[in-house]
């Protein structure tokens, strides 16, 4: 795996450490996977929102959903993100869908840095593919699903102050990229 110079390094920690870093994006580029590297390549914590809400709620995700709909998901996601971005740096994946709630991307943007994780509709497919446990993609086609979302969420998604794209490689290439703009 390779390193980034020590100088590179530590000015990205000390970027990064001033206030969370909260990863946004569609399902499938990679928020998790790559917010878990980053934080160890950091040395911060880690924390998925979407397992955050899950263990709050004592559900998974997708009988939250079926339960309380989206609406009453997305206000429980807002209410876990809120206690999460509480000024300690760590590292958020947030779930596909939280940048969307107007007040939840208004807590995002005021108390952390927030970074778009941006991949061709290809590669989310191909990514996916992989898992079956995603809500909007039950019993649809992910490739029309996947374009929908972007059509509509990516002009959203672009109010982030940071834009990084995950390209079909290995995620440690998206976390160099991060670490890279960080640095900057």
């Amino acid at each position: 795996m390779p390193q980034s110079p020590p100088s590179q390094r530590s000015t990205a920690r000390h970027v990064a450490t001033r206030k969370p870093i909260v990863l946004i994006g569609l399902m499938g580029v990679g928020k998790s996977t790559v917010g878990r590297r980053l934080a160890a390549r950091l040395h911060l914590p880690f924390v998925d929102a979407d397992r955050e809400i899950e263990a709050a709620a004592g559900l998974k995700i997708s009988d939250i959903f079926a339960r309380f709909g989206e609406d009453g998901f997305r206000d429980g996601e807002r209410r876990v993100i809120a206690r999460l971005i509480d000024g300690r740096p760590k590292v958020v994946a947030t779930g596909g869908g939280a940048f969307m709630n107007e007040k939840t991307r208004k807590l995002i943007l005021e108390r952390s840095t927030a970074i778009w994780l941006d991949a061709d509709i290809d590669v989310l497919v191909e990514r996916v593919g992989r898992r079956d446990d995603r809500p909007l993609l039950q019993g649809r086609d992910p490739r029309e699903i996947l374009t929908e979302l972007a059509a509509v969420r990516n002009p959203v998604y672009a109010l982030a102050p940071i834009h990084v794209r995950s390209e079909p490689l290995p995620h440690e290439a998206t976390v160099e990229a991060i670490l890279k703009v960080l640095s900057e």
